[in-house]
């Protein structure tokens, strides 16, 4: 033994870092001890491996307290092999073991004569055992069984001792293996010829302590087996949080150190984060937190409280509202006054309505008047409210400004109006709104125009007309006067005829020849406007000929008398036709031939409206077919039609093969009036022979049921079709079945007539996806029909408003402009495989939403030149909006050139904004789409998206369907959220590109 190794007094630093010389307990994660040398007050009884090798002594630590130490120092011998054994160590759970170290290690070139054996290293082991087994001599003092942790290097050794006797350069190392399994373990400390002191061993091992984190608590966790192994730890929320992503994570290293967290924990509605995010706390009354996340509770709005604390949103005070599109950080309102000082201007039968605001708007700036028409005229008892012939412009409800003209009234007629005043709390008051009323008597007036004339018979030399009476007769109709010339001829070369009914023969005509006809009623207060110019054309001579050759056969007789009896015959139908006998076949066997002023040619086929006929039922029988009874085969009920059932079976006429068809049939106990609107729809189809319009095979009307028979169309309505097979069809397909439709509406178009319910819903696919338009006549019903959702009153009638025109809804006007708006809505339809347009707003706001120019988006995947051709559907003006004979020629070039529907079209002239949803944020105001997704409430895939690349509005504007199932989006609210804010921003991308063009 060289000198004496004792070191004095150990430092207070439990253990030291080697790099930085600080203690690691500051940095690294807490520790728990299994064994410390440091403790022991007696002898720590290590076993010592040979006697004459580790020897244990006592010294004293700087508090003077006796610590026990073992040292060695057999430098001058030879092949030295001495262990020191410390007793058996639980590891309490722990899979990896921290050995601290404190030693000091003499310089062997400090020692005289010292031979070149000697070390200043030794090595560290360990043995494991599930108990306490180790003798003198088991387990063998040898490498085998032992596990070599490593070799120990001092990073100093001392050369001298001070003066009083203590070594001033301790060395600090920290070694740790893993993983154990077993119940303990033996350490071993082997000296092969060095001279040192081991002061003091302290074993542990590390673990990561219970902390909250991100709105979660992470239990207490033990650290890996291995340096680098990361122990997953599950969090559970705070009292009143709610998890935001999932799983929520911890990881916890070797170091006791808690890394790479995982999802996260927020206060739910009600409760805001407080002490650095470990407590949510409800919010105090009078504040309100209206949804979960970090932000915290808020003072209630104006005119409402809280009734508790934790509240969600706080509840208006008695009188004050809040509309469902409210905001919940909105003060609460309430409903306006009056309006005020009502001014009124009578005009014959017209009326202009003038008032000013009310005094107080509720507190709110949505404020408009609604106009309620009531009229009290003479004898009729009380109030009665206006029929749909009184027109308001702009509109009767929504008018946003303090006036309304008011026409079509009738004379002599006593109204009261009443102007409410309302806003966006107005239906949520118990109160009906506040108005201001004005009583109004008319003037006299003359009549309004005759709206439709048509043609009961005609000769070669005659005409014979009749006509309805006019909508606003104002008064006893005295007589009709109607005024005729020649086409080619100047109006001024006309001739007047008078009549005290509603038909008149205009007789001393010239054979083949186009006539102009207009009509007007009079009553005491004058004459009444010209109605329309009505084109008629008398028979040629060859065509009188042939129907008096197709009268012959009717009158053979069977003896010679007869014939003498037929050539008396024959001359008297020759003369009775010369001077005009009205029917030279049936009355209507030659249809109207009537044309529109400066754009039809003589002979083309007008549409005949079957309502202007004194006997509907004679329409019937001039335009469909009879069918007997019993060619019908009813095999199936398909469905139910407004009238009664609808069923599929076959049809077999007489010489011709079986067909599968269609059947709609007319329900038991129905009235006259239902049988014959029920019949009026065959009467229209029956006029049509087009490719793209459902095609009437006949009727059954003289056996019960009463049937309406066509085509069948296996694939049934065209919405329901694209809603069973979304996403299956190419854009080609989807622009051959628009082309379809629009050749169909062309083709009525060109014939005069206007569909005015055109829509998904009543186009008709067959198996070859051949669309066909369907569904005749029955919208001039749908006054009557309260059972469908999708016809909402306007103005007093029943308008399908998501597929109507403004000028149709607002002043009735249909026409085949208004068709086209409505082919615009088809069009977005298919384009969206059948989405509802508009999607849940209601009908209100559609309304509200056209006027101030909002437009519907672009459909998911839908070429912007098709959305172009929508917009342009969607003209306000409707003389701005194509034609059908445009829109196919256009639909035309897209299928001959497919890449033009890869292609950005611009903007045409006129206001098309896309209708944006108002709950959906500009995302133009954001930076970044992190930003994007926390506005619109998504921010839990804001991971999925940057992982997916999705990390640019440029990319996130391209995402379809599938890219968001991608990501993670499994919640089919969360798809149409963010599959809507997708629509909004690429509409927003549309009109910015257009704009820089």
């Amino acid at each position: 033994m060289v000198g004496s190794c004792f070191l004095g007094p150990i430092t207070p630093c439990r253990s030291l870092s080697p790099a930085a010389g600080l203690c690691t307990a500051d940095i690294l994660g807490p520790e728990e001890t299994l064994m410390d040398s440091t403790t022991a007050t007696a002898e720590l009884g290590w076993t010592v491996h040979p006697p004459s090798g580790w020897e244990e002594v006592s010294g004293y630590d700087e508090n003077m307290n006796t610590i026990r130490t073992y040292q060695v120092c057999n430098v001058f011998e030879s092949s030295q092999n001495n262990w020191l054994r410390t007793k058996y160590i639980r590891r309490r759970g722990a899979h990896r073991i921290h050995v601290e170290m404190k030693f000091s290690v003499r310089d062997c070139s400090s020692i005289p004569n010292v031979p070149g054996s000697c070390k200043e290293t030794f090595n560290l082991y360990y043995y494991e055992s599930d108990f306490d087994s180790a003798t003198k001599t088991f387990p063998n003092w040898m490498e085998n069984p032992w596990m070599k942790v490593d070799t120990i290097a001092a990073d100093e050794s001392f050369s001298q001792v001070d003066l009083g006797g203590r070594v001033m350069k301790i060395n600090t190392e920290v070694r740790s293996f893993g993983p154990v399994s077993k119940n303990g373990f033996y350490l071993a400390f082997q000296d092969y010829g060095g001279c040192m002191s081991l002061i003091a061993v302290r074993v542990f091992y590390r673990k990561c302590p219970r902390v909250i984190q991100n709105g979660a608590v992470f239990q207490e966790t033990l650290s890996g087996a291995e340096s680098t192994s990361l122990v997953a730890a599950r969090g559970t929320c705070i009292t009143n949080a709610e998890e935001v992503d999932v799983p929520i994570k911890l990881y916890c290293n070797g170091d006791g150190e808690w890394l790479v967290p995982i999802g996260r924990c927020m206060c739910r509605a009600g409760y805001e984060s407080v002490e650095n995010g470990t407590v949510c706390r409800g919010c105090p009354s009078g504040t309100f937190k209206a949804s979960q996340g970090d932000e915290g509770c808020i003072h209630c709005p104006i005119n409402s409280r809280t009734t508790s604390e934790g509240a969600t949103n706080c509840v208006c005070r008695n009188g004050y509202y809040r509309a469902d599109a409210d905001p919940v950080d909105m003060p609460c309102t309430t409903i306006p006054s009056a309006p005020q000082a009502v001014i009124s201007s009578v005009n014959e039968t017209s009326l202009m309505l003038e008032w000013t605001p009310p005094r107080d708007s509720g507190g709110r700036e949505d404020l408009v008047y609604n106009i309620i028409c009531k009229s009290c005229g003479a004898g009729r008892g009380a109030c009665t409210r206006c029929g749909d012939n009184v027109q308001f412009a702009p509109r009767q409800l929504g008018l946003t400004e303090p006036r309304i003209y008011i026409s079509d009234l009738l004379a002599h007629t006593q109204y009261t109006f009443e102007i409410q005043a309302v806003n966006g709390v107005t239906d949520q008051s118990p109160f009906s709104p506040q108005f201001a009323s004005v009583n109004i008597t008319t003037n006299q007036a003359a009549p309004s125009a005759v709206s439709i004339m048509h043609q009961v018979s005609r000769t070669v030399d005659s005409i014979t007309l009749s006509w309805s009476q006019p909508d606003q007769p104002n008064g006893v109709i005295l007589d009709y006067e109607l005024q005729y010339y020649e086409k080619d001829l100047s109006e001024l070369n006309s001739t007047t005829v008078k009549s005290p009914t509603n038909t008149v023969t205009v007789q001393n005509l010239k054979a083949g020849t186009i006539y102009v006809f207009q009509v007007r009623a009079r009553t005491v207060a004058g004459y009444g406007r010209y109605s329309g110019k009505m084109y008629f054309q008398t028979m040629t001579e060859a065509e009188y000929q042939t129907s008096v050759q197709e009268k012959l056969p009717l009158i053979i007789g069977s003896s010679a008398a007869g014939l003498v009896f037929l050539i008396a015959v024959v001359i008297i139908i020759i003369v009775c036709n010369r001077r005009g006998f009205e029917r030279a076949d049936s009355e209507y066997t030659d249809k109207l031939q009537h044309y529109t002023s400066g754009h039809m040619t003589p002979g083309m086929k007008i549409y005949i409206d079957p309502f202007t006929y004194e006997d509907p039922n004679e329409a019937v029988r001039e335009f469909a077919k009879e069918i007997d009874i019993s060619c019908v085969k009813i095999e199936q009920v398909i469905g139910a039609g407004e009238f009664g059932e609808v069923c599929s079976g076959h049809l077999k006429l007489p010489g011709k093969r079986e067909i599968f068809v269609a059947i709609k049939t007319l329900k038991s106990g129905y009235t006259e009036k239902q049988r014959r609107d029920f019949l009026s729809e065959a009467s229209i189809m029956g006029q049509f022979d087009h490719p793209n319009v459902i095609h009437l095979e006949g009727v059954v009307t003289k056996s019960s049921p009463v049937m309406i028979i066509t085509e069948f169309m296996e694939n049934g309505s065209l919405d329901s079709f694209l809603r069973q097979n979304d996403g299956q069809f190419t854009v080609i397909q989807l622009v051959g079945m628009l082309r379809g439709i629009a050749a169909g509406m062309k083709y009525l178009a060109d014939m005069n007539y206007v569909h005015r319910d055109l829509a998904a819903r009543n186009i008709l696919v067959n198996s070859n996806l051949v669309c066909k338009v369907s569904d005749f006549g029955l919208s001039r019903f749908l006054e009557d029909d309260t059972s469908d959702p999708t016809y909402t009153s306007a103005l007093g009638g029943k308008i399908p408003i998501r597929w109507t025109a403004p000028e149709a809804i607002q002043y009735r006007k249909f026409t085949s402009a208004s068709d086209v708006w409505s082919y615009g809505i088809v069009m977005w339809e298919v384009m969206s495989y059948g989405e509802r347009p508009y999607w849940d707003m209601t009908n209100q706001d559609v309304i509200n939403a056209i006027e101030q120019d909002y437009r519907l988006p672009p459909p998911m995947d839908c070429p912007n030149a098709l959305h172009q051709l929508m917009l342009d559907c969607w003209q306000k003006d409707r003389n701005h909006r194509p034609k059908f004979g445009q829109i196919v020629n256009t639909l035309d070039k897209m299928i001959r050139n497919p890449n033009s529907l890869k292609a950005m079209a611009p903007l045409s002239s006129g206001i098309n904004l896309p209708l944006l949803d108002r709950t959906i944020p500009d995302y133009t105001s954001f930076n970044t789409v992190d930003e994007w997704l926390d506005a619109i409430k998504m921010s839990q895939y804001k991971e999925s998206f940057a992982s997916a690349g999705f990390t640019t509005f440029d990319i996130v504007s391209q995402m379809s369907v599938e890219d968001i199932l991608r990501v993670g989006v499994t919640l089919a609210g969360h798809q149409k959220k963010i599959l809507n804010s997708i629509q909004v921003m690429r509409a927003q991308m549309n009109q910015i590109q257009s704009v820089e063009v």
